[in-house]
């Protein structure tokens, strides 16, 4: 395997080349079991107050329910979990992927940066092209980064976690406009907790965790119609930090409201109890990581009858 420098201009990314550039023809998502998960440590407001007060049975059960209500519409690939990375579950920090191109995550706190060198074999192991971040410039991966679901554009979070001197090298990278947005409630720590690029030209946020000129920008792209603003007390029950897979959404119980307004929208909206991962700050979309493009992603059928075989609520 070769090395090779990347983005000299930006100068933040370097890269190993695999064999062979992986090639999904069905949605595919990367998780990870939660062998070894706990609250071990408060690196957000959300693990405090919570040290080892996750239930690992309740957190394996409410693991393999997410995981089957995503295979009623995607394929999912394992990663081995690893001693003393407590938080690997949350697999959406590993990196962004699209086009056989996963930058991999450098992470703000140490206590994470453990989990780097395994994603880092298991991306490669499976042909990816693998980008490494430099420490000095921290990216938290698919946490801090989401495509528009038609792949024209990336929306970067940053401002408590990730840094913005990462944006032009993601641009060369992909070939694909950044959009920055300022997170500026500590609540609210990475974009996965308050941002949603949906499938058909909608999203999902929460205008209390972003400064006025992210705002801004959310509202010059999206159109009132295709805005759904999430309350404070919603956004705090991580409705935002929901997976997208086609017209379906699979998320963290959600109120009456954003239900209803994702059915008006055409979306079915599975939802899961996933308390024990909410205490470590995270819900359905940190749990998984995107590895397939957005066309074949957004392609997935609708998980029609998954409430009929799982007792999960489904609403459409």
């Amino acid at each position: 395997m070769s090395t090779m420098s990347f983005a000299p201009q930006a100068g933040h990314f370097e890269g190993s080349q695999p064999a062979a550039t992986p090639h999904f023809t069905k949605p595919t998502f990367l998780m990870c079991p939660p062998t070894f998960y706990d609250v071990n440590y408060v690196i957000n407001p959300w693990m405090a107050g919570n040290l080892h007060r996750p239930n690992h049975e309740l957190a394996l059960s409410q693991w393999k329910a997410l995981h089957s209500a995503i295979t009623q519409v995607a394929d999912v690939e394992l990663i081995e979990p690893q001693p003393g990375t407590p938080d690997m579950v949350f697999v959406s920090g590993a990196g962004v992927v699209l086009h056989g191109v996963a930058i991999l995550s450098s992470f703000f706190h140490k206590e994470r940066r453990g989990e780097e060198q395994y994603f880092r074999q298991w991306l490669l192991q499976q042909g990816f092209l693998v980008l490494d971040t430099r420490r000095e410039t921290p990216f938290e991966g698919e946490a801090d980064a989401m495509f528009e679901a038609d792949g024209s554009r990336l929306w970067a979070g940053h401002g408590r976690r990730s840094c913005d001197c990462n944006h032009r090298a993601f641009e060369e990278s992909w070939g694909k406009p950044v959009i920055a947005l300022k997170l500026i409630d500590p609540r609210f720590y990475t974009l996965h907790t308050c941002f949603a690029a949906l499938t058909g030209g909608y999203v999902m946020y929460y205008p209390g965790a972003f400064d006025e000129e992210s705002l801004k920008k959310i509202e010059a792209h999206y159109s009132p119609q295709k805005r759904i603003e999430v309350s404070e007390e919603d956004a705090a029950h991580f409705a935002c930090d929901a997976l997208n897979v086609g017209r379906t959404v699979i998320m963290h119980n959600a109120s009456p409201k954003v239900a209803s307004e994702l059915r008006q929208r055409g979306f079915e909206v599975v939802e899961l109890n996933l308390s024990e991962f909410v205490m470590g700050g995270g819900a359905a979309r940190s749990l998984t990581l995107r590895l397939s493009d957005l066309d074949v992603t957004h392609a997935a059928p609708a998980a029609t009858q998954f409430a009929a075989r799982s007792g999960s609520r489904i609403s459409s």
